[in-house]
């Protein structure tokens, strides 16, 4: 796939307000300072599609953006850690959860994770709330350029290895991504791609 078009529609806390076309729909979340707006703007080619910030928890609304004028990029608040207040932090919780549970148009949540760290609790329990709402998800492990290949393959085998001790029957897809390098981007947006003519296969369009 190529990005041929990328521009911001909307921003709210109201999954009524969100658009109401019928597209396909893909959301990008994760801890706060995962790396998820320079992913975004990697992803897009676009510098400053999404804002970046040395300040985690900057995000804390529904960024719809319009891809190719064909499918929607949606950039939501990131979980934990965010300094923000408890009051603030409640509020984008709920709408997050609502996001999730209400979006009909959503094909498929990219949980970001810091591929430097070892499985974190906050994103194995995430990770398990959409598996238990039927929600469909794919991990993108970002930072990979903080570390040497062999690294990378310990700690995503860990990381997997965490997943299948648990509930899981089979590990969600995964990708390997630096935003630096823009590794993993073709992986990714073919991912996309491949379930953007799944849709409209589907829907007849």
């Amino acid at each position: 796939m190529n990005i041929k078009s990328a521009n911001f529609i909307i921003s709210n806390t109201d999954v009524s307000k969100c658009p109401k076309e019928p597209l396909p729909e893909y959301a990008f979340i994760g801890r706060s300072n995962v790396g998820k707006s320079s992913l975004i703007n990697m992803l897009t080619e676009r510098k400053s599609l999404a804002k970046t910030s040395g300040r985690p928890g900057k995000t804390q609304l529904i960024n719809h953006f319009k891809i190719n004028e064909n499918w929607f990029l949606v950039d939501l608040p990131g979980y934990g850690y965010a300094k923000v207040s408890k009051k603030s932090r409640k509020t984008f919780q709920k709408y997050i959860t609502d996001y999730f549970e209400k979006r009909e148009q959503l094909v498929c949540a990219f949980v970001l994770v810091d591929i430097r760290h070892e499985p974190q609790k906050i994103d194995l329990e995430f990770m398990e709330w959409l598996g238990e709402n039927g929600i469909p998800f794919c991990i993108v492990f970002t930072k990979a350029d903080k570390l040497k290949p062999k690294v990378i393959t310990q700690n995503t085998s860990a990381y997997i290895t965490q997943l299948l001790s648990g509930a899981w029957e089979e590990a969600p897809h995964y990708f390997i991504t630096s935003s630096a390098h823009g590794s993993g981007r073709q992986e990714l947006l073919d991912y996309i791609d491949t379930i953007n003519h799944r849709f409209f296969e589907a829907t007849n369009r």
